[in-house]
Protein backbone atom coordinates (compact mmCIF):
# COMPACT_ATOMS: atom_id res chain seq x y z
CA UNK A 1 0.00 0.00 0.00
CA UNK A 2 2.89 2.33 0.40
CA UNK A 3 3.86 1.74 -3.46
CA UNK A 4 0.27 2.99 -4.02
CA UNK A 5 0.23 5.93 -1.99
CA UNK A 6 3.69 6.62 -3.60
CA UNK A 7 2.56 6.33 -7.06
CA UNK A 8 -0.84 8.48 -6.29
CA UNK A 9 1.98 11.32 -5.07
CA UNK A 10 3.66 11.05 -7.99
CA UNK A 11 1.12 11.43 -9.95
CA UNK A 12 -0.56 14.39 -8.66
CA UNK A 13 3.07 16.04 -8.71
CA UNK A 14 3.45 15.34 -12.34
CA UNK A 15 0.16 16.46 -13.03
CA UNK A 16 0.84 19.78 -11.16
CA UNK A 17 4.36 20.41 -12.77
CA UNK A 18 3.20 19.50 -16.55
CA UNK A 19 -0.01 22.02 -15.53
CA UNK A 20 2.74 24.97 -14.86
CA UNK A 21 4.84 24.64 -18.00
CA UNK A 22 3.04 26.80 -21.47
CA UNK A 23 3.51 26.11 -25.15
CA UNK A 24 6.72 26.98 -26.39
CA UNK A 25 6.44 30.12 -28.50
CA UNK A 26 7.48 29.42 -32.11
CA UNK A 27 9.06 32.97 -32.82
CA UNK A 28 8.86 32.26 -36.70
CA UNK A 29 5.29 31.35 -36.76
CA UNK A 30 2.24 33.54 -38.10
CA UNK A 31 -0.99 34.56 -37.18
CA UNK A 32 -2.65 31.36 -38.08
CA UNK A 33 -0.15 28.99 -36.48
CA UNK A 34 -0.18 30.86 -33.20
CA UNK A 35 -4.16 30.28 -33.42
CA UNK A 36 -3.42 26.90 -34.10
CA UNK A 37 -0.74 26.20 -30.52
CA UNK A 38 -3.81 27.70 -28.68
CA UNK A 39 -6.60 25.50 -30.06
CA UNK A 40 -3.66 22.71 -29.07
CA UNK A 41 -3.25 23.97 -25.89
CA UNK A 42 -6.78 24.94 -25.30
CA UNK A 43 -8.60 21.95 -26.85
CA UNK A 44 -11.19 24.86 -28.24
CA UNK A 45 -12.67 23.96 -31.19
CA UNK A 46 -13.65 27.62 -32.82
CA UNK A 47 -11.40 30.63 -32.88
CA UNK A 48 -11.85 33.86 -34.52
CA UNK A 49 -9.44 36.62 -34.70
CA UNK A 50 -9.56 39.87 -36.18
CA UNK A 51 -6.36 42.29 -36.54
CA UNK A 52 -6.10 45.98 -37.35
CA UNK A 53 -3.32 47.82 -39.19
CA UNK A 54 -4.23 51.29 -40.42
CA UNK A 55 -7.40 51.03 -42.73
CA UNK A 56 -6.43 47.42 -43.02
CA UNK A 57 -8.44 44.56 -41.68
CA UNK A 58 -7.36 40.74 -41.50
CA UNK A 59 -9.28 38.22 -40.51
CA UNK A 60 -9.11 34.39 -39.06
CA UNK A 61 -11.51 31.88 -38.13
CA UNK A 62 -15.52 32.28 -38.56
CA UNK A 63 -15.66 35.64 -38.53
CA UNK A 64 -19.53 35.41 -39.66
CA UNK A 65 -20.58 33.28 -36.31
CA UNK A 66 -21.53 34.80 -33.31
CA UNK A 67 -19.69 34.35 -30.06
CA UNK A 68 -20.78 35.52 -26.59
CA UNK A 69 -18.17 38.39 -25.91
CA UNK A 70 -18.51 38.59 -22.01
CA UNK A 71 -17.52 41.24 -20.35
CA UNK A 72 -16.43 43.14 -23.60
CA UNK A 73 -20.45 44.38 -23.39
CA UNK A 74 -19.42 46.98 -20.80
CA UNK A 75 -17.43 48.93 -22.90
CA UNK A 76 -21.53 49.32 -25.02
CA UNK A 77 -22.79 49.68 -21.44
CA UNK A 78 -20.23 52.59 -20.77
CA UNK A 79 -20.87 54.22 -23.96
CA UNK A 80 -24.38 54.20 -23.95
CA UNK A 81 -24.68 55.98 -20.31
CA UNK A 82 -21.76 58.65 -21.80
CA UNK A 83 -24.32 59.41 -24.36
CA UNK A 84 -27.01 59.99 -21.93
CA UNK A 85 -24.67 62.19 -20.08
CA UNK A 86 -23.47 64.44 -23.48
CA UNK A 87 -27.43 64.69 -23.59
CA UNK A 88 -27.60 66.02 -20.10
CA UNK A 89 -30.13 62.86 -18.88
CA UNK A 90 -27.25 61.48 -16.42
CA UNK A 91 -24.54 63.20 -14.73
CA UNK A 92 -21.26 61.76 -13.32
CA UNK A 93 -21.17 62.98 -9.77
CA UNK A 94 -24.84 62.23 -9.62
CA UNK A 95 -25.99 59.44 -7.07
CA UNK A 96 -27.54 56.26 -7.94
CA UNK A 97 -30.56 56.30 -5.78
CA UNK A 98 -31.19 59.51 -8.08
CA UNK A 99 -32.23 57.57 -10.93
CA UNK A 100 -32.89 54.37 -9.02
CA UNK A 101 -35.47 55.54 -5.98
CA UNK A 102 -34.88 54.13 -2.73
CA UNK A 103 -31.71 52.60 -4.21
CA UNK A 104 -29.20 51.75 -0.81
CA UNK A 105 -26.42 50.39 0.03
CA UNK A 106 -24.38 50.48 3.41
CA UNK A 107 -20.37 50.06 4.83
CA UNK A 108 -20.79 49.20 8.18
CA UNK A 109 -23.64 50.90 9.95
CA UNK A 110 -23.49 53.97 7.68
CA UNK A 111 -25.51 54.51 4.18
CA UNK A 112 -23.43 55.36 1.53
CA UNK A 113 -23.54 57.65 -1.78
CA UNK A 114 -22.63 55.51 -4.85
CA UNK A 115 -22.22 57.78 -8.10
CA UNK A 116 -22.56 56.75 -11.52
CA UNK A 117 -18.66 57.52 -11.55
CA UNK A 118 -17.79 54.79 -9.27
CA UNK A 119 -19.99 52.30 -11.09
CA UNK A 120 -17.94 53.63 -14.48
CA UNK A 121 -14.27 53.23 -12.54
CA UNK A 122 -15.46 50.38 -10.88
CA UNK A 123 -14.37 52.12 -7.22
CA UNK A 124 -18.28 51.67 -6.05
CA UNK A 125 -17.52 49.07 -2.95
CA UNK A 126 -19.18 46.05 -4.84
CA UNK A 127 -16.74 42.72 -5.43
CA UNK A 128 -17.11 39.68 -7.91
CA UNK A 129 -18.36 37.62 -5.06
CA UNK A 130 -21.31 36.11 -5.83
CA UNK A 131 -22.10 34.81 -2.41
CA UNK A 132 -21.85 38.02 -1.24
CA UNK A 133 -23.57 39.88 -4.32
CA UNK A 134 -25.33 37.59 -5.83
CA UNK A 135 -26.71 37.89 -9.69
CA UNK A 136 -29.85 38.06 -11.48
CA UNK A 137 -31.40 34.87 -11.74
CA UNK A 138 -33.38 33.30 -14.64
CA UNK A 139 -36.71 35.06 -15.43
CA UNK A 140 -35.49 38.00 -13.25
CA UNK A 141 -36.25 41.56 -14.74
CA UNK A 142 -32.91 43.90 -14.53
CA UNK A 143 -34.81 46.56 -12.08
CA UNK A 144 -36.15 43.71 -9.96
CA UNK A 145 -32.85 42.28 -9.39
CA UNK A 146 -31.62 46.07 -8.56
CA UNK A 147 -33.92 46.18 -5.89
CA UNK A 148 -32.20 42.93 -4.50
CA UNK A 149 -28.96 44.05 -4.79
CA UNK A 150 -30.40 47.64 -2.51
CA UNK A 151 -29.53 48.07 0.83
CA UNK A 152 -26.26 45.11 0.43
CA UNK A 153 -23.13 45.74 2.69
CA UNK A 154 -20.06 47.02 0.66
CA UNK A 155 -16.65 45.37 1.13
CA UNK A 156 -15.19 49.40 0.88
CA UNK A 157 -16.45 52.79 0.72
CA UNK A 158 -17.18 54.16 -2.32
CA UNK A 159 -14.42 55.67 -4.01
CA UNK A 160 -12.24 54.51 -1.61
CA UNK A 161 -10.46 51.42 -3.86
CA UNK A 162 -10.95 50.03 -7.05
CA UNK A 163 -12.74 46.23 -7.50
CA UNK A 164 -13.47 44.77 -10.61
CA UNK A 165 -17.78 43.62 -10.17
CA UNK A 166 -20.46 43.08 -12.76
CA UNK A 167 -22.74 45.00 -10.19
CA UNK A 168 -21.39 47.98 -11.42
CA UNK A 169 -22.34 47.46 -14.82
CA UNK A 170 -25.57 45.81 -14.72
CA UNK A 171 -26.35 48.76 -12.13
CA UNK A 172 -25.64 50.86 -14.83
CA UNK A 173 -27.79 48.63 -16.99
CA UNK A 174 -30.78 49.94 -15.07
CA UNK A 175 -29.81 53.40 -14.52
CA UNK A 176 -30.14 53.24 -18.67
CA UNK A 177 -33.91 51.51 -18.17
CA UNK A 178 -34.59 54.37 -15.92
CA UNK A 179 -33.29 57.59 -17.59
CA UNK A 180 -34.55 56.52 -20.88
CA UNK A 181 -37.93 54.87 -20.17
CA UNK A 182 -37.27 52.15 -22.80
CA UNK A 183 -35.97 48.61 -21.60
CA UNK A 184 -32.09 47.85 -21.66
CA UNK A 185 -32.33 46.04 -25.19
CA UNK A 186 -34.34 48.81 -26.88
CA UNK A 187 -32.00 51.43 -26.08
CA UNK A 188 -28.59 49.43 -26.98
CA UNK A 189 -30.67 48.72 -30.38
CA UNK A 190 -31.95 51.70 -31.14
CA UNK A 191 -29.46 54.50 -30.02
CA UNK A 192 -26.37 52.67 -30.23
CA UNK A 193 -25.81 49.28 -32.08
CA UNK A 194 -27.88 50.60 -35.06
CA UNK A 195 -26.69 54.21 -35.22
CA UNK A 196 -23.06 52.70 -35.03
CA UNK A 197 -23.76 50.26 -37.89
CA UNK A 198 -22.97 47.39 -35.82
CA UNK A 199 -25.89 44.87 -37.73
CA UNK A 200 -24.43 41.54 -35.94
CA UNK A 201 -23.78 42.46 -32.35
CA UNK A 202 -27.28 41.59 -30.26
CA UNK A 203 -28.29 42.11 -26.96
CA UNK A 204 -30.41 39.31 -27.33
CA UNK A 205 -29.83 36.61 -30.57
CA UNK A 206 -31.60 37.03 -33.82
CA UNK A 207 -32.47 32.99 -33.74
CA UNK A 208 -31.64 33.12 -37.29
CA UNK A 209 -28.13 33.90 -37.24
CA UNK A 210 -25.35 31.68 -36.93
CA UNK A 211 -23.99 30.96 -33.43
CA UNK A 212 -21.35 29.03 -32.03
CA UNK A 213 -21.70 27.02 -29.86
CA UNK A 214 -19.93 26.93 -26.70
CA UNK A 215 -18.20 24.97 -25.16
CA UNK A 216 -16.95 23.29 -21.62
CA UNK A 217 -13.49 21.35 -20.77
CA UNK A 218 -13.43 18.13 -19.09
CA UNK A 219 -10.56 14.96 -19.45
CA UNK A 220 -8.91 17.18 -22.15
CA UNK A 221 -11.61 17.67 -24.62
CA UNK A 222 -14.28 20.71 -24.74
CA UNK A 223 -17.76 19.28 -25.31
CA UNK A 224 -20.86 21.35 -26.29
CA UNK A 225 -21.53 23.62 -23.45
CA UNK A 226 -25.16 26.02 -23.53
CA UNK A 227 -26.24 27.78 -20.58
CA UNK A 228 -29.79 30.25 -20.26
CA UNK A 229 -28.76 34.00 -20.06
CA UNK A 230 -30.69 35.90 -17.43
CA UNK A 231 -31.90 39.11 -18.66
CA UNK A 232 -30.57 41.28 -15.72
CA UNK A 233 -26.30 39.86 -16.22
CA UNK A 234 -26.65 41.12 -19.98
CA UNK A 235 -25.36 44.61 -19.28
CA UNK A 236 -22.13 43.70 -17.83
CA UNK A 237 -21.23 40.49 -19.93
CA UNK A 238 -23.52 38.92 -22.15
CA UNK A 239 -23.83 40.41 -25.59
CA UNK A 240 -23.61 38.63 -29.26
CA UNK A 241 -20.99 39.10 -31.86
CA UNK A 242 -19.04 38.10 -34.43
CA UNK A 243 -15.76 38.85 -35.54
CA UNK A 244 -16.42 41.16 -38.38
CA UNK A 245 -18.54 43.89 -36.12
CA UNK A 246 -15.80 43.65 -33.55
CA UNK A 247 -13.72 44.75 -35.90
CA UNK A 248 -15.74 47.80 -36.98
CA UNK A 249 -15.97 48.26 -32.64
CA UNK A 250 -12.32 48.34 -32.82
CA UNK A 251 -11.72 50.46 -35.73
CA UNK A 252 -14.57 53.20 -33.58
CA UNK A 253 -12.12 53.13 -30.85
CA UNK A 254 -8.60 53.29 -32.83
CA UNK A 255 -10.75 56.41 -34.90
CA UNK A 256 -10.61 54.63 -38.26
CA UNK A 257 -14.40 53.93 -38.81
CA UNK A 258 -17.12 56.38 -40.37
CA UNK A 259 -20.00 57.02 -37.52
CA UNK A 260 -22.31 59.82 -36.58
CA UNK A 261 -20.73 62.76 -35.44
CA UNK A 262 -22.25 62.56 -31.99
CA UNK A 263 -20.61 59.60 -31.05
CA UNK A 264 -17.14 61.25 -32.07
CA UNK A 265 -16.88 63.05 -29.23
CA UNK A 266 -18.12 60.79 -26.84
CA UNK A 267 -15.76 57.99 -27.32
CA UNK A 268 -12.75 60.83 -27.02
CA UNK A 269 -14.19 61.38 -23.70
CA UNK A 270 -13.70 58.18 -22.76
CA UNK A 271 -10.47 57.93 -24.49
CA UNK A 272 -9.62 61.05 -22.46
CA UNK A 273 -10.00 59.63 -19.01
CA UNK A 274 -8.27 56.65 -20.08
CA UNK A 275 -4.33 57.98 -19.76
CA UNK A 276 -2.31 55.56 -17.10
CA UNK A 277 -1.76 52.04 -16.84
CA UNK A 278 -4.50 50.64 -14.58
CA UNK A 279 -7.11 53.04 -15.03
CA UNK A 280 -10.53 51.67 -15.78
CA UNK A 281 -13.59 53.73 -17.21
CA UNK A 282 -16.34 52.80 -19.07
CA UNK A 283 -16.02 49.22 -19.84
CA UNK A 284 -12.07 49.65 -20.93
CA UNK A 285 -9.05 49.69 -18.88
CA UNK A 286 -5.59 50.57 -19.79
CA UNK A 287 -2.76 47.88 -19.68
CA UNK A 288 0.45 47.82 -18.18
CA UNK A 289 1.92 49.64 -21.91
CA UNK A 290 -0.30 52.04 -22.37
CA UNK A 291 -2.48 50.32 -24.57
CA UNK A 292 -6.21 49.92 -24.14
CA UNK A 293 -8.18 46.60 -24.02
CA UNK A 294 -10.57 44.23 -21.82
CA UNK A 295 -11.36 40.75 -21.68
CA UNK A 296 -14.28 38.59 -21.43
CA UNK A 297 -15.23 35.42 -20.23
CA UNK A 298 -18.63 33.65 -19.67
CA UNK A 299 -19.19 29.83 -18.02
CA UNK A 300 -18.45 29.07 -21.90
CA UNK A 301 -16.61 31.49 -23.80
CA UNK A 302 -13.73 33.52 -23.63
CA UNK A 303 -12.72 37.01 -25.43
CA UNK A 304 -10.46 39.64 -25.76
CA UNK A 305 -9.88 43.16 -27.40
CA UNK A 306 -6.64 45.22 -27.01
CA UNK A 307 -6.32 48.57 -29.22
CA UNK A 308 -3.37 51.45 -29.46
CA UNK A 309 -4.84 54.73 -30.42
CA UNK A 310 -1.96 56.07 -31.52
CA UNK A 311 -0.46 53.18 -33.55
CA UNK A 312 -3.65 52.63 -34.96
CA UNK A 313 -3.59 48.58 -34.37
CA UNK A 314 -5.95 46.49 -32.90
CA UNK A 315 -6.78 42.92 -32.30
CA UNK A 316 -9.63 40.86 -31.25
CA UNK A 317 -9.88 37.21 -30.06
CA UNK A 318 -13.09 35.21 -29.71
CA UNK A 319 -13.43 31.98 -28.45
CA UNK A 320 -16.19 29.62 -27.78
CA UNK A 321 -14.49 27.92 -24.72
CA UNK A 322 -13.89 29.67 -21.06
CA UNK A 323 -10.27 29.76 -21.07
CA UNK A 324 -9.81 33.08 -20.52
CA UNK A 325 -5.88 33.60 -19.37
CA UNK A 326 -4.82 31.59 -22.51
CA UNK A 327 -7.35 33.84 -25.07
CA UNK A 328 -5.84 37.62 -23.28
CA UNK A 329 -2.15 35.71 -24.33
CA UNK A 330 -3.39 34.64 -28.03
CA UNK A 331 -5.02 38.25 -28.18
CA UNK A 332 -1.78 40.23 -26.26
CA UNK A 333 0.83 37.77 -28.42
CA UNK A 334 -0.88 39.30 -31.81
CA UNK A 335 -0.87 42.36 -30.87
CA UNK A 336 2.61 42.42 -30.08
CA UNK A 337 3.43 40.82 -33.39
CA UNK A 338 1.20 43.11 -35.40
CA UNK A 339 3.38 45.63 -33.87
CA UNK A 340 6.74 44.47 -34.26
CA UNK A 341 7.22 42.35 -30.83
CA UNK A 342 8.37 39.07 -30.07
CA UNK A 343 5.66 36.00 -29.57
CA UNK A 344 5.09 35.30 -26.72
CA UNK A 345 3.94 31.53 -25.44
CA UNK A 346 0.33 30.85 -24.57
CA UNK A 347 -0.29 30.51 -21.24
CA UNK A 348 -2.37 28.08 -19.36
CA UNK A 349 -5.70 29.15 -17.85
CA UNK A 350 -6.65 27.99 -14.51
CA UNK A 351 -9.70 25.66 -16.00
CA UNK A 352 -6.82 23.62 -18.10
CA UNK A 353 -4.65 23.38 -15.52
CA UNK A 354 -7.88 22.11 -13.41
CA UNK A 355 -8.76 19.84 -15.97
CA UNK A 356 -5.32 18.41 -16.26
CA UNK A 357 -4.68 17.81 -12.79
CA UNK A 358 -8.38 16.29 -11.76
CA UNK A 359 -7.73 13.93 -14.97
CA UNK A 360 -4.98 12.61 -13.38
CA UNK A 361 -6.56 12.76 -10.28
CA UNK A 362 -9.24 10.79 -11.46
CA UNK A 363 -6.91 7.96 -12.80
CA UNK A 364 -5.13 8.03 -9.67
CA UNK A 365 -8.42 7.57 -7.50
CA UNK A 366 -9.60 4.52 -9.77
CA UNK A 367 -5.71 3.07 -9.59
CA UNK A 368 -5.83 3.03 -5.57
CA UNK A 369 -9.71 2.12 -5.22
CA UNK A 370 -8.47 -0.80 -7.57
CA UNK A 371 -5.38 -1.82 -5.65
CA UNK A 372 -7.35 -1.04 -1.81
CA UNK A 373 -9.95 -4.18 -3.09
CA UNK A 374 -7.16 -6.43 -3.09
CA UNK A 375 -5.13 -4.83 -0.15
CA UNK A 376 -5.07 -6.93 3.23
CA UNK A 377 -3.36 -4.20 5.67
CA UNK A 378 -5.16 -2.51 7.50
CA UNK A 379 -2.95 0.19 8.33
CA UNK A 380 -1.95 0.65 5.19
CA UNK A 381 -5.35 0.73 3.88
CA UNK A 382 -6.34 3.62 6.91
CA UNK A 383 -3.17 5.92 5.75
CA UNK A 384 -4.67 6.20 2.45
CA UNK A 385 -8.46 6.70 2.89
CA UNK A 386 -7.32 9.52 5.52
CA UNK A 387 -5.31 11.09 2.80
CA UNK A 388 -7.78 11.03 0.04
CA UNK A 389 -9.98 12.31 2.46
CA UNK A 390 -8.16 15.02 3.49
CA UNK A 391 -8.13 15.40 -0.57
CA UNK A 392 -11.24 15.65 -1.54
CA UNK A 393 -12.48 18.09 2.04
CA UNK A 394 -9.43 20.77 0.97
CA UNK A 395 -10.84 20.75 -2.97
CA UNK A 396 -14.50 20.99 -1.26
CA UNK A 397 -13.81 24.10 1.25
CA UNK A 398 -10.53 25.42 -0.70
CA UNK A 399 -11.77 26.24 -3.78
CA UNK A 400 -14.96 27.82 -2.93
CA UNK A 401 -12.99 30.34 -1.20
CA UNK A 402 -10.88 30.83 -4.14
CA UNK A 403 -13.43 31.69 -6.68
CA UNK A 404 -15.87 33.79 -3.83
CA UNK A 405 -18.84 30.96 -5.38
CA UNK A 406 -20.63 28.39 -3.68
CA UNK A 407 -18.91 24.54 -4.59
CA UNK A 408 -22.36 23.84 -5.74
CA UNK A 409 -21.74 26.69 -8.96
CA UNK A 410 -18.33 25.81 -9.16
CA UNK A 411 -18.92 22.49 -10.50
CA UNK A 412 -22.27 22.73 -12.37
CA UNK A 413 -21.53 25.68 -14.36
CA UNK A 414 -17.98 26.88 -13.95
CA UNK A 415 -15.11 24.17 -13.70
CA UNK A 416 -14.41 21.45 -15.84
CA UNK A 417 -16.45 18.28 -16.64
CA UNK A 418 -13.22 16.44 -14.64
CA UNK A 419 -13.26 18.77 -11.47
CA UNK A 420 -16.44 16.93 -10.72
CA UNK A 421 -15.83 13.46 -12.02
CA UNK A 422 -12.08 13.84 -10.28
CA UNK A 423 -13.44 15.22 -6.68
CA UNK A 424 -16.22 12.58 -6.60
CA UNK A 425 -14.08 9.88 -7.70
CA UNK A 426 -11.53 10.92 -4.48
CA UNK A 427 -15.06 10.43 -2.26
CA UNK A 428 -15.74 7.07 -3.65
CA UNK A 429 -12.14 5.22 -3.31
CA UNK A 430 -12.10 6.73 0.44
CA UNK A 431 -15.44 5.38 1.03
CA UNK A 432 -14.25 1.80 -0.99
CA UNK A 433 -11.18 1.94 1.43
CA UNK A 434 -12.87 2.21 4.44
CA UNK A 435 -15.58 -0.30 3.85
CA UNK A 436 -12.56 -2.81 2.56
CA UNK A 437 -11.27 -2.16 6.22
CA UNK A 438 -15.01 -3.41 7.89
CA UNK A 439 -14.83 -6.04 5.78
CA UNK A 440 -11.31 -6.86 6.94
CA UNK A 441 -12.09 -6.89 10.38
CA UNK A 442 -15.11 -8.71 10.13
CA UNK A 443 -12.97 -11.42 8.49
CA UNK A 444 -10.37 -11.35 11.11
CA UNK A 445 -12.81 -11.60 13.79
CA UNK A 446 -14.77 -15.10 12.40
CA UNK A 447 -11.17 -16.48 11.86
CA UNK A 448 -10.23 -15.52 15.88
CA UNK A 449 -13.57 -17.18 16.79
CA UNK A 450 -13.81 -20.10 14.49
Amino acid sequence: MKRILRILTIVLILAVAFAGVMTRADENGDVSGYIDDFRNETRCNSVSVAVINGDLVKTYGDVKGLYQIGSMTKSFTGLAVQKLISEGKVRLDAKVEEYLPGFKAFYGAEQQEITVEHLLTQTSGYTNNEKDFPPAEIGQPLQDWASKISGKELKSRPGEKYSYSNVNYNLLGAVIERVSGKTYREYMEEEILIPLGLDHTYVVVDPVEKIIKGSRLGYRHAFTYEIPVAEGRIPAGYFYSNAEDMARWMKIWIGEAEIPEEFKAIVNEVKDRLKEPGDYFSGWEVTKDGEIGHSGGTPNYSSRMVFSKTKKTGVVVLTNLNVAASTDSLCNGIFALVNGGDRAAIAKDVWTVFDIMFTAVSAAAVLVAAFAVRARKRKALLITGIFLMVIATEVCVVIPLVFGAGLGEITRVWAPYSFTGGTLLLWAAAILIFIRILLLGKNEDREKTS
